[in-house]
Formats: structure tokens, sequence, C-alpha cells
């Protein structure tokens, strides 16, 4: 007997993430069934998403109206039980994969709405290097374990139409068919709701059309085709963000495998500093892209061949570009007092327009942010200055500042916080930051003309550049002391494998043991010991 011919109820469950409604979407569900004449019921297991475990509705609906069923009524589970779900909805893509690796999908049964969109674990965040999960091998087990799926970014269309996600959730719900309701049902519910309703009309309608329309064109294909596995099939849609425009003489110098790339990096240049700074990072990368086209030439390089990906031309196109956007102060003010900031924090908080919204930013500035605008002499002095306050047990001078974004005044002192671009590029950290680029740039140049896998390692050593403060500067002191320990080396192969090994230590082990571990293990010198100040306090009278 096929199960899917048995008549029980319809099961779905929900994941939603904190605040995004999850329980407003379920009470809806019900009232729906309710207002459509069908027995429901739903439960739910209260949790901290994505931390501690997972915010997740249950809901059961029969599939008869109620009046059909004279005096029976039907006996509904309090909990989901895995492989036996009809349906999946959720509203981030490794919450989808969560409930998958628990079994409670079956490729036989279930169909799972997702969203395509991330919210990154804490675990995810404290990586040093990029401790993502793969969205590709995300996306490869829900159309695995999923009998039919839809997927799309609903984030990005609940911001597009003004709403919140669980509207956009509950028209993918519609928009599927799970449910024996009209779609009139649905927007009564929503249409009572009262404030808001007409932005979650809004959300509930695009979602409906993308999911439904999907199910019309699988539907198609599966008529055409006679293919009962194109029946089940779904299209899954991403919102691609726009890219600046790559002037036609930039494109030109590069192989179209690199445009991608270099069209982001040069757009974030012009944005961070101006033109001429993005030409300058153009004029870089280009002298990566000549030495790997010509060690793909060699053919006792690799065995790539010339016009192919250009794989070091485009690692380097990212990394560069992060590194020559270093942040400072500046950023951070421009960052803070653009209008798509005050739109995105009043969108957050759900302010409405008539609603008063004041925003408060702390700063806390010290000696380097200040030192980093002045000219290199000066903030030499400065930066020795506070060192010698540190040698003597001091802490590190800082100025606490509370600034009102809300305020004329605020916005004033931070767009002209902001405006200070032209300081940036006299400044000594400003200088400091290009001698480095410079360094490690010389060293990719000349590991691709030895041996290009060797050139490309090292390209890959810009992902131990991130962050601000002191991980940034220990970032940095990584990076300089591979190069010069571990890049010159006479055998290249050797050197390859001992860079590649030093790389991922230091992005296992905040604390560097791993790195000066492989280090050792590869005959370079540990990392130098930085002198710490002994500071003494005086124990308190108990």
């Amino acid at each position: 007997m096929n199960p899917r011919t048995v008549q029980r109820p319809i099961s779905l469950l929900i994941c939603a993430l904190g605040g995004e409604g999850g329980g407003v979407l379920t009470e809806w569900l019900v009232d729906i069934a309710r207002h459509a004449g069908y027995p429901a019921q739903s439960t739910s297991i209260p949790g901290v998403a994505q931390r501690t475990g997972s915010t997740t509705y249950y809901i059961e609906v029969w599939p008869q109206p109620t009046a059909m069923l004279g005096n029976r009524r039907p006996v509904f589970s309090l909990n989901p039980v895995p492989g036996a779900l009809d349906a999946l909805l959720s509203s981030e893509l490794l919450e989808t994969a969560r409930q998958i690796g628990q079994g409670m999908t079956t490729p036989e049964r279930t169909r799972i709405i997702s969203s395509t969109s991330r919210t990154l674990t804490t675990s995810e965040r404290m990586h040093l290097g990029d401790g993502r999960a793969d969205t590709d091998e995300l996306l490869r087990l829900v159309r695995q374990f999923s009998h039919e799926h839809h997927l799309f970014d609903m984030g990005a269309l609940a911001r597009e139409c003004g709403t919140v996600v669980s509207a956009v959730m509950l028209g993918a719900v519609a928009g599927s068919g799970l449910f024996p309701f009209p779609r009139e049902s649905y927007e009564a519910v929503v249409r009572a709701g009262g404030k808001g309703a007409e932005a979650s009309l809004r959300g509930f309608g695009r979602a409906f059309d993308q999911v439904s329309q999907t199910r019309q064109q699988a539907g198609v294909i599966a008529a055409l085709l006679d293919d009962d596995a194109a029946a089940t099939a779904s299209v899954a849609t991403t919102a691609a963000a726009a890219p600046g425009t790559l002037p036609d003489e930039i494109a030109a110098r590069f192989p179209a495998a690199v445009h991608d790339l270099l069209r982001l990096g040069f757009a974030r240049l012009v944005d961070y500093q101006d033109r001429a700074y993005a030409d300058r990072y153009a004029t870089r990368l280009s002298r990566v892209y000549e030495a790997e086209r010509a060690a793909s030439e060699n053919p006792g390089q690799s065995d790539e061949k010339p016009g192919e990906t250009f794989t070091t031309t485009r690692e380097m196109a990212r990394w560069l570009a992060l590194w020559m956007a270093f942040d400072d102060i500046v950023r951070v003010a421009d960052l803070k007092s653009r209008a798509s900031r005050w739109a995105r924090v009043r969108r957050e908080v759900k302010a409405g327009d008539d609603d008063l919204l004041r925003l408060y930013d702390h700063f806390k500035p010290g000696v380097p942010e200040f030192a980093a605008l002045l000219p290199p002499a000066l903030a030499a002095r400065l930066n020795a200055w506070d060192a010698r306050r540190g040698a003597r047990g001091r802490p590190a001078w800082s100025l606490p500042l509370k600034v009102g974004a809300h305020s004329v005044s605020g916005m004033l002192a931070l767009r002209t916080l902001a405006s200070l671009k032209g300081l940036r590029a006299r400044g000594g950290r400003f200088a400091l930051e290009q001698r480095l680029i410079d360094t490690w740039l010389d060293a990719v140049v000349s590991g691709l003309r030895r041996h290009r896998p060797l050139g490309h390692e090292i390209a890959r050593c810009g992902r131990l550049i991130k962050g601000y403060g002191s991980t940034n500067e220990r970032g940095k002191a990584n990076l300089l002391h591979i190069i010069e320990h571990l890049a010159g080396g006479v055998d290249a192969v050797a050197a390859t494998t001992a860079i590649a090994a030093a790389r991922e230590a230091a992005l296992a082990d905040e604390a560097g043991n791993a790195l000066d571990t492989t280090l050792a293990r590869h005959g370079a010198p540990p990392r130098p010991v930085r002198e710490q100040p002994i500071r003494w306090t005086r124990r308190s009278a108990v």
C-alpha cells in the first residue's frame, strides 16, 4: 500500500530562528484551518535556534472538513515522528539540514520548503578561517532527502516587501498546495492581523506566486517528459548582489575567469577610497596575472593550460581587495552613517513610520586609531609614547565615546570623520599597510615564477589577514614570518607543502601553538615571543 494514499493527518514541522515569528506563523495556520473548517492541532518546542537547540513548531491538519466527520474527532500527535513527516518548513538553510540529519525527512514522502539564506552559528563565526558550512553541500542534502523541494531566499523577499519572514513562509506553504485550503482563507486570516497586514499580504503573495509557479513548471515538464523525477523537481532561486561596473580598460587586461571577483574588488576599493586606489588594485593584480600566465605556459609548472581558470589570480583578487580595504575609524564612521544602515536598523527593530528611533554608537578609539591618520613620522612618535606607557604597566590609552546617530550633531560628527579619506591616504597606517601588501605581493609573484603551486599557496595566506586590533596584527605577523622563513626554501615543492601546512595551523589555533609546532617541523624558527609587562595589583582587604 502506498503510504501517501493512507488517510492520516497532514504533518508540518516549522523551524524558525528567534524573533522571526514562528509562533505567529503557527497560529496563522491553525486559524486558517479552522476558518476553512478543518480540524487542526499545533505544539511547540521552544529553544535557542542555532545555539543550544532549535525553535520548532509542529502542526497536524486532518485532510477532511469537520462537517464530514460527524461525531468523530481525529486524534493528533504531539510531536513529529522521524520519517513520517509530510512537509518541513524552515527559514534558514542550516536548520533545514539539521532536521534532515535527525532523520525527519525522507525522499519518498517529505516536501521541503526552505530559505537559502544563512545566519551564521557561533562556531562558524569563531573559526579563524572560513568556518562557514558549505552551502552547496547543504543544498545537495536537501535535494537528496526530499520528495519535492522549494528553495529561495525568504529573508531577501521579506525585506523587499517590507514584512516579516513568517508572512513569506506562510505564502510558500500556501503556494505548495500542502493543505487543502483556498488562498482566500489564508489571506482572510492575515488581513485580520491589523497593523502590518498590508505588508504581510505583499510578502504572502510574492512567495505564493513563486512557489506555485515552480510547481506548475515542474508539472509541465513531467507531462512532457513523462518522468516521475521531473515532477518532484523545483527551482532554487537566489538573489545575487548586483556588483559594481568594471571599466572596459580594466576588464580587457584580465581573462573572463577573473572578472567576477575583480569586479567586486574594484567596486569595493572605489567605495573605500577612490578610483585611483582601485586602479592601484588592478595594477597589483595584473602583476600576479602576468606571472601566472607565464607559469601556465611552462609545461613543467602545472597541469593547468593557458586560458583556464587562473586560480592564483582569483585568490589574489579576493584577498588583495580585502586587505587593501582594511578597517579603520574612517571606514567604521562611513558605514555607520549610511542611509542604508539607518533603514536596516529601523527594519530590524520594526519601527513604524510614526515611531521615534534613537540610535547610539559606542566607540573607544585608542592611540593606534588616531595615529593612523597622522603623517608617518608623527604617527611613529605617538605609537612609541603609547608603547612606553604599556611597558610601564599602564593600560592602553583610549577615549570612550557615545555618539547619537539619530541626532544632527551625532550624524554630523560621523560624516565629518567619514570624510577624512584624504588623511587616511597620507597617514602612517596606510603607508605601513601598503608596504606589507607589497611584501606579500612580491612573494606571490616570485613563488609563481619558481613553482606555480608555491605562488598559489602564498596567495592563499591572505586568509590570515582579518579582523582588527590585535587579531589583525597577529595575522600580519604570522604571514610575514611564514614568507620570510618558508617561501625561500631551496626545494620549491617542499616549500609549497610547508606553507600550506603553516597556514592551516595558523587558522586552526588562535594562540599560535599549532603554528609554532608546524614551523619547527619544517625547519623554521618559532615566532618571536612578544614582551608583556608585569602588572602588580594591590590585594583588597577582606
